[in-house]
């Protein structure tokens, strides 16, 4: 981390779990043990029918809600989706674009340029994911395949928008899996996204876009992972349903920074 020049941001996803009923009891129970400091910014991106519960919940607190997905269209025949304004009317903050169990469902990445585009038109955090398959890491390719993900993901980005984006780095292997990129490993790849930022635009707004690590983050590896000097952050799975554990990769950004 490097709070210097970027926001720390950890951000839960929760994928296909709770309902509205356990979004307000998981929200009661986060509200009182919540981190008093401000060290850093706090998202929760839940269900698209769990969003009024959890926006009701944390209206007094400093966490933001966020949606898994959106649709890139303003309106239309489009049957099941769901838009970017009606994400804000909702109260939604954030959204996550482009997560690799999207992709593998078909999203491509000029779905994901669509959607990063629209989001940010209604005036939301697109946080834009990427990641290499084992099979890609093996082959050595992971730095070429992510540069093209970023590259073909931030299509049309214009300078002044382009600090709204926040980039999620998931290796798709460590995802459900058990397995974490070792700090190491994963320092190497969002270094090596933030170099490609700094081609596309420039060493100011490389530096002041935050990255995130999502590949099986959780509350006994945060620590060492967030005192990466590019890695900005978390986008938590498992550990964010558990109120206790996602306050501790929480309080674990709370230590010196480079």
């Amino acid at each position: 981390m490097n709070r210097k020049y970027r926001k720390t941001v950890i951000a839960g996803n929760w994928k296909m779990n709770k309902t509205p009923s356990e979004t307000k009891d998981f929200m009661n129970q986060f509200k009182s043990i919540m981190p008093k400091g401000r060290w850093c910014d706090i998202a929760l991106c839940v269900p698209a029918v769990c969003i009024p519960a959890a926006v009701r919940a944390v209206r007094d607190t400093r966490v933001g809600i966020g949606a898994e997905n959106c649709n890139a269209n303003a309106s239309g025949a489009y049957t099941g989706e769901i838009a970017t304004n009606m994400l804000v009317d909702a109260g939604c903050k954030y959204v996550i674009i482009g997560h690799s169990e999207r992709r593998a469902m078909g999203e491509t990445d000029a779905d994901v340029n669509a959607k990063v585009l629209a989001a940010l038109e209604a005036g939301l955090t697109p946080i834009m994911c990427c990641g290499e398959s084992l099979e890609q890491r093996q082959a050595d390719v992971t730095s070429e395949w992510i540069a093209m993900q970023i590259k073909l993901g931030l299509q049309g980005v214009p300078e002044e928008k382009i600090r709204k984006v926040i980039i999620a780095y998931e290796p798709i292997w460590a995802i459900g899996t058990g397995l974490t990129a070792t700090p190491e490993q994963a320092q190497e790849v969002c270094e090596s996204i933030r170099a490609v930022v700094r081609k596309l635009y420039t060493s100011k707004h490389a530096r002041a876009i935050s990255i995130l690590y999502g590949g099986s983050m959780n509350e006994k590896n945060a620590f060492d992972l967030l005192a990466q000097p590019d890695i900005d952050g978390g986008l938590i799975g498992g550990a964010s349903l558990v109120p206790e554990k996602f306050v501790q990769i929480i309080e674990a950004a709370n230590q010196p920074t480079v």
